[in-house]
């Protein structure tokens, strides 16, 4: 997998399992890895590229805690060790947004059948971030909100720490 891309856009399937199952397909036919997770806690473009390096880093020197790369993923965008926790990053019910990392062999894939792409890149609710990475508030009085992304970057990075 050379090439990583990142998408932000409403899924068009609004059911989760559809909208999952549209999504291994797609990988199915093209060989490729999608990984879905809620855009409202994205907290930067870095932050989901940063995730799939370690998740690829991870792979090649056999230390993937996932059998899957796209769950690999998630679990480093997620900053959980445990996969388990690692899904409720990932897309629900409720999702309004999506963001897809999507990682390809240089063919261009048509997913426009599955979300309505835009071109509004992360935008993620504070709230949720601060839930979904168990960020305390005497922390972010500490270090600002504006900082939030510098928090879920720290979690990320420190996720083979706590191996």
């Amino acid at each position: 997998m050379s090439d990583v891309r990142l998408l932000f856009g409403r899924p068009k399937i609004r059911e989760k399992d559809s909208f999952l199952a549209a999504l291994r397909e797609v990988q199915n036919r093209h060989g490729c890895v999608i990984q879905a997770m809620d855009a409202s806690v994205v907290v930067s473009e870095r932050h989901a590229i940063f995730a799939a390096e370690k998740a690829l880093r991870a792979f090649s020197e056999r230390r993937n805690v996932a059998k899957d790369l796209g769950l690999e993923i998630l679990r480093y965008a997620s900053g959980q060790r445990q996969i388990e926790r690692a899904l409720s990053m990932g897309v629900s019910e409720s999702t309004q947004r999506v963001a897809l990392i999507v990682m390809e062999n240089g063919t261009a894939l048509e997913i426009s059948d599955i979300i309505e792409a835009d071109d509004e890149g992360p935008r993620f609710s504070p709230a949720a971030v601060k839930e979904a990475f168990d960020i305390p508030e005497p922390e972010i009085k500490t270090v600002g909100e504006d900082r939030i992304p510098d928090l879920v970057l720290e979690r990320v990075a420190l996720i083979d720490a706590y191996r």
